[in-house]
């Protein structure tokens, strides 16, 4: 693969660019009507695309997201440098805590944030002493 780009349907490109840039802590490195994308890592986008734009591309037979605006649709798992200021930046920018930056049994120490159109946002960092 060369390149991934998870897409997310948002109700408001603007606004959710504005809280992703504010989580993340870096500007998007395309940011045009209809797209924005923020480069994670690697070959690794996440885009934000209106939802009123994939329903005009994609036609009819596809169900309007917007339909289930808020209801949780997808999780972005994020390893951050420093969790702690991700979660603050993140509840700063709107974000809803769901679930506190706590050790989990799985080896990560995750927060778990709904952002603004009801997407799970979880902020990680390796256990320090699962990596033992």
């Amino acid at each position: 693969m060369q390149r991934v780009i998870f897409i997310l349907y948002v109700s408001d490109q603007k606004r959710s660019r504005q809280f992703y840039e504010s989580t993340l802590g870096y500007a998007p490195v395309l940011d045009v009507p209809g797209m924005t994308e923020f480069h994670l890592g690697g070959n690794t986008f996440l885009g934000l695309m209106p939802e009123v734009g994939i329903v005009r591309l994609l036609g009819p037979d596809m169900i309007d997201p917007a339909q289930g605006n808020g209801i949780p649709r997808a999780e972005l798992y994020l390893h951050v440098d420093d969790p702690q200021k991700a979660v603050e930046r993140a509840l700063a920018a709107g974000g809803t805590m769901l679930s506190p930056l706590l050790p989990r049994d799985w080896g990560d120490r995750v927060a778990y944030i709904k952002g603004l159109d009801g997407h799970i946002l979880a902020l990680a960092s390796p256990h320090k002493e699962a990596t033992q």
